[in-house]
């Protein structure tokens, strides 16, 4: 039995409204997770290897540095009051060696305080040098 004969049954529509808020939220998770490569943070020359040019060696000036703070220039030990002072002992070295643009090698003990190891880059930087490596041992076993 049919009572509502007059009345005709309604089509289903489908609610768009949740449809277009989890396409929102979708959309934001996306836009917020997306990593964008940056290709140009550092500009970059990578140098090429050329076995027939023989590089002069440059003049070493070795600071050693032990675990108590002892400085030692070219395995001569020298004593530290300022980094004035072994900013000379550094232009005394190298004037010796009749060299001018040495590279200054910081060789520290690993129980070296941080602070004797930036007292002889200042040094070296206020003698003039900006040429500084640092010397580590490999890794392995001894």
């Amino acid at each position: 039995m049919n009572f509502r004969k007059g009345q005709g049954q309604e089509d289903p529509e489908i609610n768009l409204i949740p449809f277009i808020d989890v396409l929102l939220v979708i959309l934001i998770f996306l836009m917020v997770t997306t990593t964008y490569s940056k290709y140009t943070e550092l500009q970059i020359t990578l140098p090429t290897a050329d076995a027939d040019k023989a590089m002069e060696k440059p003049f070493e000036l070795v600071i050693a540095i032990d675990a108590k703070g002892n400085y030692a220039l070219n395995g001569r030990a020298v004593s530290f009051h300022d980094v004035d002072g072994l900013a000379l002992d550094l232009k005394s070295v190298v004037q010796a060696a009749n060299q001018k643009d040495p590279v200054v090698i910081l060789n520290a003990d690993q129980f070296a305080t941080h602070q004797s190891v930036i007292n002889a880059m200042q040094a070296a930087r206020v003698a003039g040098y900006g040429k500084i490596t640092f010397t580590a041992q490999a890794s392995g076993k001894r």
